[in-house]
């Protein structure tokens, strides 16, 4: 044991150290000095609370110190690095970010809300860094990575999903690869996503009627698309007297139930999340929990993502049996949308394509494509009505489409992406009949009842006129 002598009045060291010296020599020092206590003490709290002290003993005994930082920083730094999880807490819990990616051990970008990505430069200190670092980031909920399961996926909290890849699956020179993404649980209004261009009130009234009158919704795009943004304002359109129940995997992205002053709540939301476990007996999936949600009587179903092929189907026939369902997909296109979610259903069940097919556009009669386009604005692209699949063909109509006209680089580098949306089509007489069915009031629904004048289009060399009040054939 070091004397008080030796603790507090050592002599600074001549020389200037880098913060990667001066963390290796504290590593040194409580690996040598201290192990056994750190090791040997009766909780892991204990022992933390143990290492900070010597970490900050010693620093103030070698009279260690950077620029720009204080006793007390450089203590928090170190600690972080030896025992927390270094520089990822400044970034996974820095207000604005969605997403932070580990590349490499040494390449680390994050993705900002309005969806600007930018490399950091904080760095681990070496792969091995990466690797116990993240290690003690996946302990936090319980799940283990090594080279008996060298990838994983967690949840850290409740809005706060990870996903990690090692060595063999990366290669050993780059220690981890991971995606940190964050979910910061917003109330997205009708206001900002009309200022922002997202869509038009039209657009955002014919949404809001499909989900308070029994018309179910799929929103498709790509990651980081706006799909859930767009669910999320859906989902709080629900009305108060409607029973809503969400189903998210592994971590909460809706924040829907509205309290008044004094607590009590106004509407009628149930949040679930599904949770993953190696036993399969004890995972709870999200065929699991719809299983369970068409038990408890809901008027409104919110799926987070179909992804698997249980979910494509089941979650399209508790639309087709009655149940007002809004979920979000993968895709690359309103018309591609179908055929994806055939193709999920198809990984599992031998059901022919036509008829799966047919399955898939009566259970989602709207389909709203969403993009985040080259200046990182998030839009919806088109809003389509699926009537019928039949010979071949999906027969669709296009309502409202987004017309990118020019991107503009500025002087500053920027891209400044020119467009604007517009109308397309009416909804077809049988989808009216079915709202005015559910109860909505005629003069509802006139403004999506009118179309735009007949425009020229050109197919196979020869101008066509297309009638945007009758459905377009598109080869699947």
């Amino acid at each position: 044991m070091e004397s008080l002598n030796d603790m507090f009045f050592t002599a600074a060291k001549q020389e200037t150290l880098s913060y990667d010296q001066i963390l290796d020599d504290v590593q040194k020092y409580c690996t040598s000095r201290h192990a056994d206590k750190l090791t040997t003490e009766g909780n892991q709290e204990e022992a933390r609370k143990l290492l900070r002290e010597f970490i900050c003993q010693y620093i103030l005994s070698r009279s260690y110190h950077m620029e720009g930082m204080t006793t007390e920083e450089l203590c928090d730094t170190l600690y972080e690095d030896m025992a927390g999880i270094s520089f990822l807490k400044k970034w996974i819990y820095r207000p604005g970010v969605e997403e932070v990616n580990v590349n490499a051990y040494d390449d680390i970008e994050v993705i900002m809300s309005g969806g600007r990505s930018m490399k950091i430069p904080d760095r681990f200190q070496s792969p091995q860094h990466a690797i116990d670092v993240t290690r003690r980031l996946l302990n936090t909920c319980g799940m283990v990575i090594d080279d008996t399961m060298p990838s994983v996926i967690g949840f850290l909290d409740k809005n706060i999903r990870i996903s990690v890849d090692k060595t063999p699956i990366v290669d050993a020179e780059v220690g981890i690869n991971a995606s940190i993404r964050i979910v910061n649980q917003q109330t997205v209004s009708r206001e900002k996503l009309t200022a922002s261009g997202s869509a038009t009130d039209e657009m955002l009234d014919l949404l809001t009627c499909c989900i308070r009158y029994g018309v179910s919704v799929c929103i498709a795009g790509s990651t980081g698309s706006g799909k859930t943004t767009i669910m999320s304002w859906l989902l709080s359109m629900v009305p108060d007297n409607r029973r809503l129940i969400t189903i998210e995997e592994g971590s909460r992205e809706f924040d829907l139930i509205r309290r008044d002053g004094e607590g009590h709540a106004l509407n009628s939301v149930v949040h679930l999340l599904t949770r993953p476990h190696e036993n399969p007996s004890l995972d709870i999936d999200q065929d699991l929990l719809l299983e369970r949600v068409l038990r408890k009587h809901p008027d409104v179903i919110g799926v987070g993502e179909m992804r698997s092929a249980k979910e494509a189907l089941s979650v399209a026939e508790s639309s087709r049996t009655g149940h007002t369902v809004v979920t979000t997909i993968h895709s690359n296109s309103s018309e591609s949308t179908y055929r994806r979610m055939m193709t999920l259903a198809k990984r599992k069940y031998n059901i022919a394509d036509e008829i799966l097919m047919q399955i898939m556009v009566e259970a989602y009669p709207i389909v709203v494509f969403t993009k985040q386009l080259e200046d990182g604005s998030r839009k919806i692209m088109q809003i389509i009505e699926g009537e019928d699949f039949r010979d071949g063909q999906l027969l669709y109509r296009p309502l409202y489409q987004y017309d990118v006209t020019d991107n503009c680089t500025g002087a500053d580098g920027n891209i400044t992406v020119v467009g604007k949306h517009r109308k397309l089509g009416g909804i077809s007489d049988t989808l009216k009949r079915r709202m005015l069915d559910n109860g909505i009031p005629a003069g509802k629904l006139a403004p999506f009842l009118t179309k735009p004048a007949a425009r020229k289009t050109r197919k196979g060399g020869a101008a066509h006129a297309v009638d945007p009040d009758h459905p377009v054939p598109a080869d699947c």
